[in-house]
Formats: structure tokens, sequence, C-alpha cells
């Protein structure tokens, strides 16, 4: 047996040095803990969007048309790294495989490094059959360079032989000189398998013009499309889709300045037919892609692994408008540039009313799900505050009324009801909308607080699918017959849900909240 002897003044100094110790570590740790908690209290939230794609510092607009290659997607974005204190756009690279995460793989195409000045819009091809000379499936960038010839806008080709990583220069002379015309920018190129052609469609102010070319060096003007009611367009768009009755039909799209003719500042598109030389629409007015406030500079592109690339087709668009472009919180995060979800369309016939194309959001968000909550039956009238609360998810619902005035939903309200998104559908005037009028918008002189389109109140339902993220509401209405995308800044710690019905009663069935985790680790 082992006995333990203690020497009691030893023992003292012991638990003196001991409570001293004990002591320090305490108040070190108070301290640090106090100084947590101030930190916590005043430092803002993040604005970084959960899983919508950013820019990782300074500055986004335009996307260009991503492209397939090598089994990922290829994603180019103008991009400006001296913002806010220097001009001057470059196309910046990254690469995802399901279009919902992303990796960064910096400047593929400097700004500044010609006489010609800094990189615009435009498109990019992999040269499968080596048309232009650069090898087998390089790839080629045709984009807009205001030129050293007195500024004016023309087309110049850059080209890449590493998989899209750096691009050099073909000449500082342009592939496509100016016209002598104000507006001559944006070229999309695609091929046309039935011509074996490259061809071209450029933002012509009004107009969209017709190009071909067999090299993609040289280019020939075939023909034009004026448009209506649009205003100024930019990033011209031309793509073949087979609708969901068999039929095979032409699209051709922009975006457009269309609030000077009370339409919507989008992406304007028309159904019709192209015939190699010039495009046919079957009706001159524009249908919308998108009735929000900030889906802009948008880009359709094909999904890569499909073998049917006329049936599945993508797109997405620069979640900003040119009004407001510097109002964002995001700032503070040292960015400012969020696109919208990538998105799934279709071309669905709709009996008299012809062919449109409807969107979706593309499934891969699906595992970015981290928990669901369901109701599958409640009747409201006036209003019912849900017991689900959440910052970032996907809520779809069907709302079916027999008499109503205004029905939907508030979505990031605040405790006290003064702060809340409202998505809806006003019946007595026939309109679906979106309300960002008392929640913190980007538009000071509040001219964009609330956004419309028509809808027909007679079916008396209306399923609703709304994204909302850190600073973006998507609405989905109708299997995506009519969409708005708006740029909308709640307060962090707003997420209250709440079903509303005004002069009636609606019933909400399969409410269905999907929380979605952050793509931004």
């Amino acid at each position: 047996m082992i006995k333990r002897v203690f020497n009691k003044k030893v023992y003292k100094r012991l638990s003196v040095f001991i409570v001293c110790c004990l002591g320090l570590f305490i108040g070190i740790g108070l301290a640090v803990h106090h100084k947590e908690e101030k930190k916590k209290t005043t430092d803002p939230p993040s604005y970084r969007a959960a899983y919508h794609f950013t820019t990782p510092d300074k500055w986004k607009n335009d996307p260009q048309k991503p492209i397939y290659f090598d089994g990922k997607y290829h994603y180019y974005y103008l991009y400006n790294g001296d913002y806010p204190s220097g001009n001057g756009t470059e196309w910046r690279h990254a690469i995802s495989e399901d279009l919902v995460h992303w990796t960064d793989k910096g400047v593929a195409i400097p700004k500044y490094t010609n006489k010609n000045g800094d990189i615009w819009s435009g498109s990019v091809v992999v040269d499968t059959e080596n048309t232009a000379g650069f090898g087998k499936n390089a790839i080629v960038a045709i984009m807009t360079q205001p030129s050293a010839n007195g500024g004016k806008q023309e087309q110049y080709l850059w080209y890449s032989t590493d998989k899209g990583q750096t691009f050099t220069s073909y000449s500082e002379d342009p592939v496509m000189a100016n016209p002598e015309t104000k507006d001559f920018r944006d070229p999309k190129v695609i091929w046309d398998d039935q011509a074996g052609k490259w061809v071209m469609v450029m933002a012509e102010g009004t107009k969209i013009g017709f190009y071909e070319s067999h090299n993609l060096k040289d280019w020939h003007y075939t023909g034009g499309f004026l448009t209506q009611h649009t205003g100024l367009i930019e990033c011209p768009d031309l793509f073949k889709m087979r609708a969901d009755d068999g039929t095979y039909k032409w699209v051709l799209g922009a975006s457009a300045n269309g609030k000077y003719e009370g339409n919507p500042n989008t992406y304007a598109y028309w159904i019709g037919d192209y015939n190699g030389k010039e495009f046919t629409a079957e009706d001159k007015e524009p249908q919308w892609l998108d009735y929000g406030f900030d889906w802009y500079g948008g880009v359709t592109f094909e999904d890569g692994t499909s073998s049917d690339k006329y049936q599945k087709r993508y797109a997405l668009a620069w979640m900003n408008n040119w009004d407001y472009p510097d109002n964002t919180p995001t700032l503070r995060d040292g960015f400012n540039g969020t696109d919208s979800i990538v998105r799934q369309i279709k071309l669905a016939h709709e009996g008299d009313n012809g062919y449109t194309l409807k969107s979706e959001p593309i499934e891969a968000l699906n595992s970015l799900i981290s928990s669901t909550d369901t109701i599958e039956h409640l009747e409201v009238t006036g209003e019912k505050t849900l017991n689900v609360k959440g910052g970032t998810y996907q809520l779809d619902t069907d709302i079916l009324w027999s008499d109503i005035k205004n029905t939907g939903i508030r979505l990031r309200e605040s405790a006290d009801k003064k702060r809340h998104i409202d998505v809806g559908v006003f019946a007595e005037g026939s309109y679906s909308y979106v309300s960002r009028a008392s929640v913190r918008q980007p538009d000071k002189k509040k001219t964009y607080l609330e956004s419309k389109a028509p809808f027909d109140a007679h079916n008396k339902k209306v399923h609703l699918k709304v994204l909302i993220d850190k600073t973006s509401i998507e609405v989905f209405i109708d299997d995506g017959k009519t969409v708005f995308s708006s740029e909308v800044f709640p307060r962090a710690h707003d997420k209250g849900i709440t079903l509303f019905a005004e002069g009636g009663t609606s019933v909400f069935k399969n409410v269905e909240i999907k929380h979605l985790e952050s793509i931004y680790k």
C-alpha cells in the first residue's frame, strides 16, 4: 500500500498558484468571449449568396454562353478586377460539372493587352473540325472590343489551345469591322448543322444582324431582324428547339430595354423560322423569359451530357440592372456580381396561343437540400403565419380559390410584419406579381418596386415555386410559364413566412419548403 504524504507548506503555495492560474484563465476566457460576443453583435452578416454563382471579388456583369468541354461546363463572364476605382472588363473563367457548384479558374482573357482596349461580351465555341486552323477542338472566342480605330465597336477573335485556360489574340485587326453604325456588339456564334456553317447574330441598335462564316474569320452579312417595343437590344441569341408536340422551331432572343414601352427590361424572344439567311417571326410582338427587374444579359446553352441538343437547354443571366448597378450590400463583402440560378427551358405548345418557353430550376439544386417542411392542406382567410422559418430555400405550393381578390405568400417577413417580400396573384386585376416595396431593395428612386405579368384568373388556381436567397428572389409560376427574378436585401433575422388571402378564402395545398445549404464553404 502506497501512502501519499503532503507537505502542508508546499500544498498551500501550490493551492495559491492554482487559484491564480484559474483566475487568469477565466479572465482571459471572459475577455475572449466578450470580444467574440461583441464581434457577433456588431459585425454585419455576409450577403454572399448561398446557392447562386457570385464573383469571388470586385465586379461581374454579362455572362458569356457556357460550353461543355472535356467533361465540364466552362463559363466565362465579364469581370473588372479594378472595381470600383478602375474601368474595363475582361473574361474570367469558372468550371462546373453540375451547374450548381463552381470552381474559379481566374482571368482567361485579360483587358488592355492589345491596342484595342478591354474585352466586352461575345461568345465562345469549340471548333471540333478545325475550321479556323488553330487545331482540332481549339476553343475560339469572338467578342467586341472598342477598337483603336476611334473607339468603334468591332469584333475580334481570340483562341485557346490549352482547353480554355488562356487565350491568344488572333490579330489586332477585327474579323468584323464596324459598318459605320453606333451599336455593333455582343456577337453570338452557333454552328448550323443543316447548312454546315457558322452563324452569328449581332446586336445593332434595335436590329439583330445575321452573318455567316466557314472559318470563324471571314464573315458575310445575310439579313436582319427589326425588333419592336424592345428599345435598345443587347446580347442576342439564336437556337433551335423541339417542342413538346414534336415540332421544331427556331428561337431568336435578346436582352431588351422594354421599360420605355411598358415592357420588362430583361430577355425578349420570338418564335419562328431561320432559313439559313434570316429569321421570320410568327408574331412580331416579343414574349419575355422573365418579368422581374434583374435578369439581364441572359444566355442560353445546350446540355452537354444529352444526345438530343434540341430538347434540353439551359439559361442564366446577370442579376442586376443598369439603372442601379452599384446599390448592393454585397460591397461590404468585397464584391458586386451575382447570377441567377441556371434554369432549364423547354418549348411548349399552348394551343391557340402558339409556342412559348417555360423555365424551371435545374434538378441539381436538390443536392443542396438539408431539410424539408411540408403542409398538405391549409385554408386561409386573412393571413396565417407558419411555424416554419427560413433564409435560403425553395418553396412550392398550389393555391386554389373560388372567389378571391388577392392571394399569395409573404416571404422573409420581420417579426413585426413590417418588412416582407410579397408573391401572389391579384385575381381582380388578372395579373401575378412580386413586390419588394417593403423590404430593402436596390432602386433608391423606388421606381421598380412591384413587377407584374398577365395571369388568367379564371382557372382559380396557381402553382408557385419560389427560390429565396440572401439577395434574390426567383418565382416560377405554373410550371415556369411566367418567371420573376429580382434583387432583394432582407435583414438576416427576417425569416417569417405568411400565407394570405384577401376578399375570400384560399386553400394552400402541398406546401413544401426545401431548405438549401450554401455552395460556399
